[in-house]
């Protein structure tokens, strides 16, 4: 099983943290290890879990949130990611959580879904650092900075990043190499050999596996590279039930 990277949930309604942390543990990848419900708490509780991730609130009783943010960034160690959850929609609180270093800013209230594709993101680059070389060139410079591109004008509620992620998620499962599904190696028209590599494909839920992403999540990001071009779907008809759709790059 993959490790889980530890989450701290800073929020002073507990109704609200209580809600977040369902949030958090709906997604396979990361687990929650603590609440705080002030800065302090916050604070010392980061001290002692050393999590992974920081779900921070900037509204917060004693200290506020971008200051904590900003002390967050003076304790020793590896830094730690932080989203910001909040319901501070002023810009001067959008460009001094950027400043810093915040990978996210969800304004509240967001659904669980929107939580996720942040998450996705966050698990996206801590992977993407995990495999990086102690020297980087440019070109992984700008690779690790970089965040969801822009021009994808993808539809509301798909990142870049986690379309990036199924599309090479179906790739791994389709270039038959025996992964996946017990006719993994049928061949069309019923030949053997080479051919049955190539009639390799997944369902929503081999890929939602692989990536580590609910199923209907992994369901949109295929439709949508099917519309894009890049991938291909076509129903399997079992002996009984609905049909199940199967995908492949195109």
């Amino acid at each position: 099983m993959t490790e889980q990277a530890r989450t701290l949930v800073v929020e002073d309604d507990p109704v609200v943290a209580t809600v977040h942390r369902g949030f958090v543990e709906s997604h396979p990848r990361f687990v929650v290890v603590g609440e705080a419900r002030t800065g302090a708490d916050a604070l010392r509780l980061v001290s002692a879990l050393r999590p992974d991730l920081v779900l921070l609130d900037l509204h917060l009783p004693d200290i506020g949130g971008l200051d904590v943010l900003q002390r967050l960034r003076m304790l020793p160690g590896p830094p730690v990611d932080v989203v910001a959850t909040t319901a501070a929609r002023e810009l001067d609180s959008v460009r001094q959580a950027m400043a810093g270093g915040v990978l996210a800013y969800l304004v509240k209230p967001f659904t669980s879904a929107a939580l996720r594709e942040r998450l996705d993101e966050v698990w996206q680059r801590r992977e993407d650092v995990r495999r990086a070389q102690d020297t980087l060139d440019q070109d992984e410079v700008d690779q690790l900075l970089a965040g969801p591109r822009s021009a994808d004008r993808l539809p509301k509620g798909l990142s870049g990043r986690s379309r990036d992620l199924v599309r090479a998620a179906l790739a791994r499962l389709c270039a038959g190499d025996g992964v996946g599904g017990a006719d993994g190696g049928r061949a069309d028209g019923g030949g053997a050999g080479a051919g049955a590599a190539a009639a390799r494909d997944a369902s929503a839920a081999e890929v939602a596996e692989a990536v580590g992403m609910s199923r209907v999540s992994a369901r949109r990001y295929l439709e949508h590279l099917v519309t894009e071009g890049y991938a291909q779907v076509a129903p399997r008809y079992g002996a009984t039930g609905r049909p199940e759709n199967r995908y492949r790059p195109a």
